[in-house]
């Protein structure tokens, strides 16, 4: 079985900051992140999904997920993702 791997990008609905992380369960990493179960997400909750991508291995992800964490600036890292070939909630399939 492949397992697949994900980097997401958060966005708090309370500041509109983003947090950016990787996992290969996508939907129960956003469930423990809205339950507060993670120290740098618990204040900004809740969280919706802004964008994702799967990776087919963990490291590709990683590397992806630096990267972004690299970028300081909202429109950069959404000029990015689109750029990218990112899912987010405004697109289809």
């Amino acid at each position: 079985m492949l397992i697949m791997f994900f980097v997401y990008i958060l966005e708090s609905t309370q500041d509109n900051r983003f947090y950016i992380g990787q996992t290969a369960d996508l939907e129960s990493r956003i469930k423990r992140h809205n339950e507060g179960r993670n120290k740098s997400t618990k204040s900004g909750r809740p969280w919706r999904i802004l964008y994702w991508k799967n990776f087919n291995s963990r490291s590709e992800a990683v590397k992806i997920e630096r990267h972004l964490k690299k970028i300081k600036k909202h429109n950069l890292i959404i000029k990015f993702v689109l750029n990218n070939d990112f899912r987010g909630i405004a697109q289809s399939g």
